[in-house]
C-alpha cells in the first residue's frame, strides 16, 4: 500500500514536500516513481529513484528543482519541490515497480500506486 501526503495550496516559487509511506514491502527494493496528472491528460512522470544503483531520474522541466529522495527506516519515498511553478499544478501519484525494468518513465511498468494528492500552484 502506498499513502500519499503533502499535496496542497501553494504560491508559484514556493515548496512543498510530497511523502509517500509504503506498507507490505520495504522500498529500498523497489524503483520508486512519482507521476503527475492533469484533468483528462495521462499521467506524466516526474521523477524516480532505482533501486539497484539509487540512480534519480526526472523529466527535463524539473531538473534542478525537484529532488526525489528515500528513508529506509521509515520505508518512504519523498519528493521535495521547489521553485514551484503554474505548470507543476496536479494530481501527485507515487509508484512501485517490483522488477527492474528501467523505463522508469513508462507508467505502465509500475505495479503498486498510491490515492494520489492534489498539488495546486497559484500564481
Amino acid at each position: 500500500q502506498l499513502v500519499e501526503s503533502g499535496g496542497g495550496l501553494v504560491q508559484a516559487g514556493g515548496s512543498l514536500r510530497l511523502s509517500c509511506a509504503v506498507s507490505g514491502y520495504p522500498v529500498r527494493s523497489y524503483t520508486m516513481g512519482w507521476f503527475r496528472q492533469v484533468a483528462a491528460k495521462d499521467r506524466e512522470f516526474v521523477a524516480s529513484m532505482r533501486w539497484r544503483d539509487d540512480n534519480t531520474y526526472y523529466i527535463d522541466s524539473v531538473k534542478g528543482r525537484f529532488i526525489i529522495s528515500r528513508d529506509n527506516a521509515k520505508n518512504t519515498v519523498y519528493l521535495q519541490m521547489n521553485r514551484l511553478k503554474s505548470e507543476d499544478t496536479g494530481v501527485y501519484y507515487c509508484a512501485a515497480e517490483r522488477d527492474d525494468r528501467n523505463r522508469y518513465h513508462l507508467a505502465t511498468d509500475y505495479d503498486y500506486w498510491g490515492q494520489g494528492t492534489q498539488v495546486t500552484v497559484s500564481e
